[in-house]
């Protein structure tokens, strides 16, 4: 998922770079940068100098103090942020001349993850509009400008933004603020379990129930289909089933394949997947994964699809491709051109797994390519 920082002072701007600095450094894909000036509250100092300036949280006696001790640490994170404020980084800031409220919408609409560096107040305003539904919202961060505090305000579970405030927390040095009631409790989270294990949640209401007795203290209880317990269950896993339950999880069938030309735009790759996916009755939330050539990994249409309906992208080269078994459309041209003769219909039903099968064909369609299997789910013991 891409992540897409913006903020509205130059302390904000520093803690940006540094954020992305700090990323680099750790191997993680930064955040896209973006800044609003327009609001006329950059402070006339530097956060970390040694004065009262109002809205920067320093005292006299802090400033003033006779420990040598606290004097030197303070002379040291002064200079720390300070430089931190004015190196030069390799962030490029994109600056805002829309409304914060049409930005958070085109971000929520990409399904970037959204970190806002100020108020939770302006971010509650900004994506109050486009704010949906649980399971699908971006998650959305808080960090005050100082960099003290990273908030998780929504998506914490299903869009993963408690786990980001953890990370972000960790990169810049700061306090993660975790509000929702199963993480601070220790307890069972049946949504963070869909997720992780790639599960379809079939009736939202049961989140609810089988959340308010794990904090309880309360035993969950798991069924995988007809396996025990036989008594009712909280959470069933199955595609569907007769027996009682609060909460069914069902696995995600279906693995989708992709070729595309280079250059494809993202729009036109999305629309073209979305009509093969309607005509053949596949709801998104049901895909387990988008599979494709290892060459293709970068292409930004298919990165932007996985991204927006957050899923996972699996790649292959193009001698496992050729391994693949069944029966696929050849193409001599994309055999030249790739070193396998067909793309979409080997990714997908290699990603599928074992005793997979194609339930669509190759589709083409202004150079892409769709193809999608069905996993075999049938439970061994």
């Amino acid at each position: 998922m891409k992540k897409a920082a913006i903020c509205f002072t130059r302390h904000g701007k520093a803690l940006i770079e540094r954020l992305n600095r700090s990323a680099a450094a750790a191997g993680i894909e930064g955040a896209q940068a973006y800044i609003s000036m327009n609001n006329n509250t950059i402070p006339p100092t530097d956060p970390y100098e040694k004065q009262n300036t109002a809205g920067i949280p320093c005292t006299a006696d802090e400033t003033s103090s006779t420990d040598s001790g606290t004097a030197n640490k303070w002379d040291e994170t002064s200079r720390t942020c300070s430089e931190s404020l004015h190196t030069t980084s390799a962030t490029e800031f994109i600056e805002l001349s829309e409304t914060l409220s049409e930005w958070a919408s085109e971000m929520f609409a990409s399904g970037n993850a959204l970190i806002f560096v100020g108020a939770v107040g302006i971010a509650v305003r900004a994506i109050a509009p486009s704010v949906r539904d649980k399971l699908t919202d971006s998650p959305v961060i808080v960090i005050d400008d100082m960099g003290n505090y990273v908030i998780p305000i929504l998506s914490g579970h299903a869009g993963g933004g408690n786990k980001l405030a953890l990370t972000i927390a960790e990169l810049i040095g700061a306090c993660p603020v975790i509000t929702t009631s199963t993480d601070i409790h220790g307890a069972f989270s049946a949504d963070v379990f869909a997720g992780e294990n790639r599960l379809t949640i079939r009736n939202r209401d049961g989140i609810r129930k089988v959340s308010a007795k794990a904090i309880e203290g309360k035993p969950v209880t798991l069924s995988i289909k007809d396996y025990p317990p036989k008594e009712p269950a909280d959470v069933i896993i199955a595609d569907e089933t007769d027996r009682e339950y609060s909460l069914l999880l069902s696995p995600k069938k279906y693995t989708l394949g992709l070729g595309m030309r280079k250059g494809t735009g993202a729009e036109e790759a999305e629309a073209f997947i979305t009509g093969i996916l309607d005509k053949n009755n596949i709801i998104t939330s049901d895909i387990y994964s988008v599979c494709t050539l290892d060459i293709k990994q970068s292409e930004p249409a298919i990165r932007a699809y996985c991204d927006k309906y957050r899923l996972p992208l699996i790649t292959f080269d193009a001698a496992l491709l050729n391994k693949a078994e069944g029966d696929f459309t050849s193409s001599e041209f994309v055999k030249q051109t790739t070193g396998v003769d067909n793309v979409c219909e080997r990714a997908a039903v290699m990603g599928a797994g074992p005793g997979s099968s194609l339930i669509v064909r190759k589709q083409t369609g202004g150079g892409i390519t769709v193809a999608v299997a069905v996993r075999n789910l049938t439970l061994r013991h």
